[in-house]
């Protein structure tokens, strides 16, 4: 048997000991497979820790049962797997240590050797059971407390996804997945109270933060790095249309892995939490690039990039806007946002209905 903390139970581990609240009331008796209730009544208990079963780890498809027999939304049987409590173990310790890491190249100008910091960032793709996986992974964790650290990992990740969906070469993979690292160190060089301020920025202080993209390039310029880390820092707020900064660069006057950071660094910053709102549904964002990105952005780069993330969102349980939940059972090729969702025995075709759209994916 082993000692579990709670926080890290999976429904249908088996309880190697009864267990009492601290005025020695019996909640949960010795032999009883957990289940997402069960769990949640230790934690309203206060119980910190139980010993568990040594056992094999639960699988999918004892999760999946689980999930039918107790009505789990999608998103709660990913987060019970050992996959994703593995992953976010992974990503919160690797956000501590690259926090220290920009710091000091910033602050201190220590050299970047970026290979031992991309092994770990890759490695956590790993966790995870293809790029699918990944998508379920970052969604179910934009509760995070974001932070320029966190932010710049999933932009890495990001970029390494689509950079595969791209069929660029390994090298250029690993590339593509440093630019997304580095692309927002500028922002060390902006005071924390523009860049966490909970309201709108002033204009004075969005040209400040603005200047992030000529300091990012300032602190990695004499650094022995390719230089596509270095533009991607200074240009992943350039557009296409020549309405980005800092130079209002067009087309391909902009680095080609600039091109692609900017299209992950949109993305998970809009379905990211912020001090000042929640994370965006992953549809509406998608519709947002569907309305105004092929303007903006690398129309090859951003056209593969949502063929394909919508497609990782097949299956999910999502809410529409008039409360009616259901299942995204078929992708509109010619309307990525609006896909067909079940609901008991009926479809809604959402690109028929112009006053319908998925509200939050569950």
């Amino acid at each position: 048997m082993k000692k579990i903390n709670v926080a890290n139970l999976i429904p249908g581990m088996i309880t190697a000991e009864d267990v009492y609240t601290y005025n020695n009331q019996l909640i949960v008796q010795k032999g009883t497979e957990l289940t997402d209730k069960t769990i949640t009544r230790l934690e309203f208990y206060s119980i910190i820790s139980v010993r568990i079963e040594e056992e094999q780890p639960v699988s999918k498809a004892s999760l999946q049962q689980i999930a039918a027999e107790e009505e789990w939304p999608y998103s709660k049987l990913i987060q019970a797997t050992p996959e994703f409590k593995e992953y976010k173990a992974n990503f919160d310790e690797l956000a501590e240590d690259f926090s220290h890491y920009l710091n000091d190249v910033v602050h201190k100008s220590i050299p970047i050797e970026p290979a031992e910091i991309l092994k770990r960032t890759v490695g956590l793709l790993d966790t995870s059971s293809g790029h699918v996986s990944f998508f379920h992974m970052l969604h179910n964790m934009r509760e995070y407390d974001d932070t320029t650290f966190a932010h710049s990992i999933n932009v890495a990740l990001l970029c390494n996804v689509l950079a595969n969906w791209l069929d660029f070469s390994q090298d250029e993979i690993d590339l593509a997945t440093l630019c997304g690292l580095f692309h927002d160190i500028g922002k060390l060089a902006i005071p924390n109270d523009i860049i966490k301020k909970p309201s709108k920025l002033t204009d004075d202080e969005y040209k400040i933060v603005k200047t992030h993209t000529l300091e990012g390039y300032n602190v990695l310029k004499d650094q022995d790095l390719n230089e596509h880390i270095k533009n991607a820092a200074l240009m992943h707020h350039e557009r296409f249309d020549g309405s980005g900064y800092p130079y209002g660069s067009k087309e391909d006057k902009i680095d080609i892995y600039a091109q692609l950071v900017a299209i992950a660094d949109v993305y998970e910053a809009m379905t990211a939490a912020r001090v000042y709102r929640g994370p965006l549904c992953p549809f509406k964002v998608i519709e947002i690039f569907e309305k105004e990105g092929f303007q903006k952005y690398n129309p090859l780069y951003v056209l593969t990039f949502l063929e394909n993330v919508v497609l990782t969102y097949v299956n999910n349980r999502v809410r529409l806007n008039n409360g009616v939940e259901g299942d995204v059972v078929f992708i509109n090729k010619h309307h990525l946002s609006k896909p067909l969702v079940r609901f008991r025995d009926n479809f809604i075709d959402l690109s028929q209905h112009s006053d319908l759209f998925i509200e939050a994916i569950l």
